[in-house]
């Protein structure tokens, strides 16, 4: 599948700062070693709203201090556009789940180019990993690692939570917390066949009126969690630098995409770095679907908001952290942003600012620390246009903010 065209990045003058990352697994920042990334992506019901926003800006940010780094970075990331909230979503709107999964894709596209993210290399719809998908089916069958239902109607197939001794690593979730994210989360605990209530689908047979596709173990379509294995897999390796997402993702999503992932090609660890941003809120209230209080952001662009002024409101706070959008956050982020445009001091100054941004960014992406060095530039005296062609540089190179 087509990504989005590649923003001009440019080159930061000065020293590189290694890049340090908080892991959730490890429960630790640490340095980041390896170069490739797999960032979970949309499934295409929808249109990309500020917590979408937040999350890809954010592994943005990560992919420019890792190349910033001199790292030849690999970055991949899927679309899930074949699953059951596309299908009720078609459903509930009279279109062919087709047609709207290929709009909101375009729309998804769109609002990354505008807001300057840089796309990965590869690029992959689940629909375009079916054969990928079945293969890792196939090894994990082999290996005892999954198993069939019996159930002569929808003989699907299931891995076992218990074919990897560390299961659970990722997440670190109690098992209560487990079964209850599990049941909250598309698992289907209750189904049954199953050996354990946790053990994920992988292959779903057919059912009536569902898209399939042929495979060993009979016609059918991939499980959610397998489709991210075998899609980071086969163009990372068996192990690679970052998996990231949203906090959301970190169980079940991500728990079982590294457990496929180990099972099938017998690793320890799938991921060096297990990356998870914070959710957004709206003036106070959890942002999500279900309350119709999304805010999108080709509404904003399309209203004349400028998408280097988004990024601000979303650095404004950690990543990590759950956190809130307001018309006040924007408010905030573009009278700073006309504040950074009136900027300029010495360049010998603005190199020593340069290295402080430098080094907020790489302690786990201090967005907000990051502002602070930047703001204090630009109250420093001084009219030297190289020094103004400095900051510009490192704000568009390192946090994709155009002056």
């Amino acid at each position: 599948m087509r990504s989005w065209p590649q923003p001009e990045v440019p080159r930061v003058a000065g020293t590189p700062v290694p890049l340090k990352l908080y892991d959730t697994a490890d429960d630790a920042i640490r340095p980041v070693e390896g170069s490739g990334m797999y960032v979970c992506g949309i499934t295409p019901y929808d249109s990309t709203h500020l917590g979408h926003a937040a999350t890809y800006v954010t592994f943005d940010v990560i992919l420019r201090q890792l190349r910033d780094n001199g790292r030849e970075v690999t970055y991949v990331q899927n679309i899930t556009d074949v699953d059951d909230p596309l299908f009720e979503r078609a459903e509930r709107d009279g279109v062919d789940w087709r047609e709207l999964g290929t709009s909101q894709i375009d729309l998804f596209r769109s609002d990354m180019e505008q807001l300057a993210v840089v796309p990965p290399q590869h690029y992959i719809g689940a629909m375009e990993a079916i054969d990928e998908v079945i293969a890792m089916v196939e090894r994990l069958l082999d290996a005892g690692a999954a198993y069939v239902v019996d159930d002569a109607d929808y003989p699907d197939v299931y891995a076992s939570i218990e074919a990897t001794p560390q299961f659970g690593y990722e997440s670190r979730y109690t098992d209560e917390e487990m079964a209850a994210a599990f049941a909250e989360r598309g698992g289907d605990p209750e189904r049954p066949g199953k050996r354990h209530p946790l053990d994920p689908l992988i292959w779903r047979a057919q059912r009536a009126g569902e898209p399939s596709w042929e495979s060993p173990f009979g016609p059918g379509r991939p499980g959610w969690h397998i489709e991210c294995s075998a899609i980071a897999t086969n163009r990372l390796g068996a192990s690679f630098a970052i998996q990231g997402g949203g906090s959301d993702l970190a169980y079940p999503h991500h728990e079982y995409s590294a457990a496929h992932a180990e099972a099938a090609l017998d690793v320890e660890r799938m991921a060096g770095h297990y990356v998870h941003t914070g959710m957004i809120g709206l003036e106070g209230t959890k942002m999500s679907k279900s309350l119709g209080n999304l805010v999108f952001v080709h509404k904003l662009t399309e209203a004349g908001h400028e998408p280097s002024a988004i990024r601000l409101g979303i650095y404004a706070a950690h990543y990590r952290t759950d956190r809130d959008w307001s018309a006040q956050v924007l408010t905030d982020a573009e009278q700073r942003l006309a504040r950074w445009r009136e900027g300029c001091g010495t360049l010998e100054q603005t190199e020593d600012f340069v290295q402080q941004l430098r080094a907020r960014l790489a302690d786990d992406l201090d967005t907000p620390g990051a502002l602070g060095v930047v703001d204090e530039w630009a109250q420093s005296p001084g009219r030297e246009p190289a020094a103004r062609e400095l900051m510009a540089a490192a704000l568009d190179g390192l946090l994709g903010v155009r002056l």
